[in-house]
């Protein structure tokens, strides 16, 4: 059995590279063709943009711009030329994003990642990632389905249903947060439910710490990691050789200073920003907020595609809580939506290997119901619980900072 899933994987660096160049200029004119693109890319010619140099003195387009820009002109911020009901589904994500799902076969280049995860056709999966009006459960689950696995769509949550799946399915694989993977085998071992069947997992949307990697071997799941974002697919993916993680084909990725979108020397801490090849939904130079840097030459498994290092903090104050992005401006609706608080600050911590999310919120005399009214808030704006602690006038302090990520 290869090693590989395609023969792109072990491609010379060069002949890869010129592939990618040579078909970026018909992206970038396919990309041209939407409004918000043309605007943004007038005065460029396309054609003279075939070479990583050339690529970077484009503008940046920042995620975090993306909220508002979609509500300025929605549903996609004029970003996209095919009208919505082109694609196969139409999704929403916090902010609010919204993202189209292509027609294409494994649009979101989900089969790749999970073969290097030792991912098999004629596998069973069970997928934990969120269906719901999100494109998490769709990215991991088309991705199996591609490689020819069959997927049990489970979604989150449900522990006693998904204990009588696994048991009456018997998966070999897990697909989900690696919050979600402890808290399912905790609980089943606690209630003595037979869960043996699962020996591998492809995990990402959280953190997955060394202890919690060590934790997850000891019980006997091989588990990789990926890194991927709504808007794109999977852009990155561990692999057995477990010395970072190897770009996505098909994908340009580029690490810069954060703000001023200049590459940064190979190595370098900066900014993740990614160009796609898709000339249905390309994305130029999308800035994603996340931190990581380049390692240098090519994994020992084989794969000789760019490596990063993996994600490594977020150069904005936009953070990721049990998979869900939770953002600067989420926090201050809820500060709209209580006027009678002072600041706010949400900080984010890990307890028992899960994310945990506290609202700090100011307020000169609380009055009864408070912590109980903000904290239905809080689940409302981000889609997430967390615990509220209310603390007096003046007591968090006046640095501009509204998330805290302390993980």
């Amino acid at each position: 059995m290869s090693d590989f899933y395609d023969s792109l994987e072990s491609l010379d660096p060069a002949v890869r590279e010129a592939d990618l160049f040579r078909r970026l200029p018909d992206v970038l004119r396919a990309a041209m063709m939407a409004p918000a693109y043309a605007e943004r890319l007038k005065g460029i010619d396309a054609a003279a943009v075939a070479t990583r140099a050339a690529l970077a003195t484009l503008p940046v387009l920042r995620k975090s711009d993306l909220p508002s820009l979609h509500k300025a002109s929605p549903p996609f911020g004029g970003l996209v030329s095919h009208p919505a009901g082109m694609f196969a589904r139409l999704f929403t994500s916090p902010g609010p994003i919204f993202e189209p799902e292509g027609r294409e076969h494994d649009v979101w280049r989900g089969a790749r990642t999970l073969f290097a995860a030792g991912f098999r056709k004629g596998d069973i999966v069970l997928n934990t990632f969120s269906y719901h009006l999100t494109p998490g459960g769709f990215i991991f689950d088309s991705g199996a389905r591609a490689l020819g696995c069959a997927v049990i769509p489970a979604g989150p949550g449900n522990l006693d249903q998904q204990y009588e799946l696994i048991e009456a399915y018997r998966p070999v694989g897990y697909s989900g947060t690696p919050d979600f993977l402890k808290i399912l085998l905790d609980g089943g071992e606690k209630a003595g439910r037979d869960l043996s069947s699962l020996k591998r997992a492809l995990v990402g949307g959280a953190a997955f710490p060394k202890s919690l990697q060590d934790e997850m071997k000891a019980r006997g799941i091989d588990a990789y990691q990926s890194y991927g974002t709504a808007d794109l697919g999977l852009v990155a993916y561990e692999t057995p050789a477990r010395e970072g993680m190897v770009i996505n084909e098909g994908i340009i990725v580029e690490i810069v200073q954060p703000g001023t979108g200049k590459p940064v020397k190979e190595g370098d801490v900066g900014e993740v920003v990614v160009t796609t090849l898709d000339p249905h939904h390309p994305w130029i130079r999308l800035a994603l907020g996340d931190l990581s840097a380049t390692l240098p030459g090519t994994s020992p498994c084989g794969r000789t595609n760019m490596r990063i290092k993996g994600w490594m903090g977020r150069s904005d104050q936009t953070t990721k809580v049990k998979g869900m992005f939770v953002r600067p401006e989420q926090v201050a609706e809820i500060g709209k939506r209580h006027p009678e608080l002072g600041r706010l600050r949400l900080v984010v911590t890990r307890s028992g290997e899960v994310d945990v999310m506290t609202l700090k919120v100011e307020s000169a005399s609380p009055a009864e119901g408070l912590r109980e009214a903000v904290t239905a808030t809080l689940r409302v704006v981000t889609k997430l619980g967390g615990r509220v602690e209310v603390v007096g006038l003046g007591t968090l302090p006046n640095d501009g900072k509204v998330i805290a990520d302390q993980r």
